[in-house]
């Protein structure tokens, strides 16, 4: 059966349609061949670590802890000067950020002055100061802070006091295993020993 000429022309649009598909391979096959070749040289760098987050999120350097000198605290020591027995750090409201513990009393010239243990905590902003967010133990209670740690968020301390008011003010015979931990909003403090224990 013979065709006519007309049946033997394809279209245009059928012209069209091949030469795009022809050309779409050979674009394709052309940018897979360089990306292979690129593959071979580029080479990921060793040795090279981010930067590391910090525990609030952050990248950089880690958070430090308030100072302890420069803070004032809520200490009447009646004109003598107040002093920075013990500190330690860590984070105790979980919040990605340390705190500062401060054993302080005032600076007598004889004697044992009292303890009072404080918590500092600095805002985010840069140029803040810290400042006195909570007191663990006022001086008021007549305890000698010894042995401060944090560790896993709770603060520990050997508080020393006196079974009575005759126990001479520097030789303690009282000992607790105090600790303070933050919970539901507030710190609350729990002993080891139900009651004082004698040395």
């Amino acid at each position: 059966m013979l065709h006519s000429p007309a049946e033997l022309t394809p279209t245009l649009e059928t012209l069209a349609y091949h030469r795009t598909r022809t050309v779409h391979w050979l674009a394709t096959a052309t940018a897979m061949a360089a990306v292979i070749a690129a593959a071979g040289f580029i080479q990921p760098a060793i040795g090279t670590a981010a930067t590391p987050a910090d525990p609030s999120g952050t990248t950089g350097p880690q958070a430090t802890a308030p100072d302890p000198a420069a803070v004032t605290y809520p200490l009447d020591c009646k004109g003598t000067p107040q002093t920075v027995t013990a500190t330690a750090q860590g984070d105790l409201d979980g919040d990605g950020r340390p705190e500062t513990v401060a054993a302080v009393r005032c600076a007598a010239g004889s004697g044992t002055p009292p303890h009072a243990i404080y918590v500092l905590a600095q805002d985010r902003a840069e140029g803040s100061r810290p400042r006195v967010v909570a007191t663990l133990l006022d001086a008021a209670r007549r305890q000698t802070a010894t042995d401060l740690t944090v560790s896993d968020g709770i603060v520990t301390a050997r508080l020393l006091g006196y079974s009575s008011p005759q126990i001479p003010r520097y030789d303690p015979d009282v000992k607790q295993l105090a600790k303070w931990r933050w919970t539901g909003g507030k710190f609350r403090q729990e002993l080891t020993d139900s009651t004082a224990a004698r040395v």
